[in-house]
């Protein structure tokens, strides 16, 4: 797949998520309304559906920097990391994007931002001090290929739409749990047992969620954004150095989210890979990663 075909794909995915998600708005306000009778639920659910994609979409890469607790670099406060990252754009055709650094030991890095032009890219303190100039380009150039293909874009919109479905979800449980202790309940039973498939269908659907996450940001861009990296800086060995050092790094990172997971360069969590969280993983195993650039470095 070309870079064309992997940017208008992504494209459409954003699409078909912020489809996906409002009709999921509009489920759960149509079972309050059908368990409360008020049809005032399903113009805020739907309201609220608006608002999110909307803040999903504008600021997004805000949002997910304030949850990482990420600061500001400016020009002066690192020349170096400046001047790495704009050769690396000047090379790929990109705008420069701002930069931000995460106080934290474990060495990792994300990228965000809704287009090229309004990106973001965040390091931590550990990926300056445990990589050499080289390894830190090839994890710039990695961050940067998911710019391009505007991966940055559905990963960022599905970090925040998720974590209003699940805002949403509590507040759905809640109104439930206390109407269920109310003694003067007179609704009907069969409202009731709308009520409680609608408690199913919220306990089902975080996992959903989490899949759709899984499924959205797919692993095999990982994949995509290596090999472009290997391409952009001509030096797989780089990021195969990188990746092995980022990987073998014991503690994982102070504060973790499990909606952000999936933007950072390798799970920030220090996950153990067995055969059953393999299927589960937001990152494809370093190994396979590894493996992979090694047979690009031997063509």
């Amino acid at each position: 797949m070309n870079l064309y075909n992997n940017v208008r794909n992504n494209i459409l995915k954003t699409y078909l998520l912020l489809s996906i998600f409002i009709i999921i708005f509009g489920v759960f306000g149509y079972c309050i309304y059908y368990y409360t009778k008020n049809d005032a639920y399903i113009y805020i659910a739907l309201i609220y559906a608006i608002i999110s994609s909307f803040v999903s979409y504008w600021f997004s890469d805000k949002i997910i920097l304030s949850m990482s607790n990420a600061k500001l670099v400016n020009y002066d406060d690192n020349l170096e990391l400046y001047h790495l990252v704009e050769n690396l754009c000047i090379t790929a055709g990109l705008p420069m994007p701002k930069i931000y650094i995460i106080n934290d030991q474990s060495p990792n890095a994300f990228a965000t931002g809704r287009n090229p032009k309004h990106s973001v890219i965040c390091v931590t303190t550990g990926l300056l001090q445990v990589l050499n100039k080289t390894e830190l380009e090839a994890v710039i150039a990695h961050e940067l290929a998911h710019v391009k293909n505007y991966d940055i874009l559905i990963a960022s919109l599905v970090v925040i739409l998720a974590t209003a479905i699940t805002w949403l979800s509590n507040i759905v449980l809640r109104m439930g749990h206390f109407d269920h202790g109310s003694k003067d309940n007179d609704r009907s039973g069969i409202g009731s047992s709308i009520m409680l498939l609608a408690f199913i269908g919220v306990a089902i659907l975080s996992p959903i969620v989490a899949t759709l996450i899984q499924l959205a940001i797919s692993r095999k861009r990982e994949f995509v954004a290596d090999s472009s990296a290997a391409l952009l800086t001509r030096y797989p060995e780089g990021l195969i150095s990188a990746l092995q050092k980022i990987s073998s790094y014991p503690k994982s990172m102070n504060k973790i989210n499990d909606y952000t997971r999936n933007l950072y360069i390798a799970d920030p969590s220090k996950q153990k890979v067995t055969w059953f969280n393999k299927l589960w993983l937001t990152h494809p195993p370093m190994e396979e990663r590894i493996k992979a650039l090694e047979q690009i470095k031997t063509k």
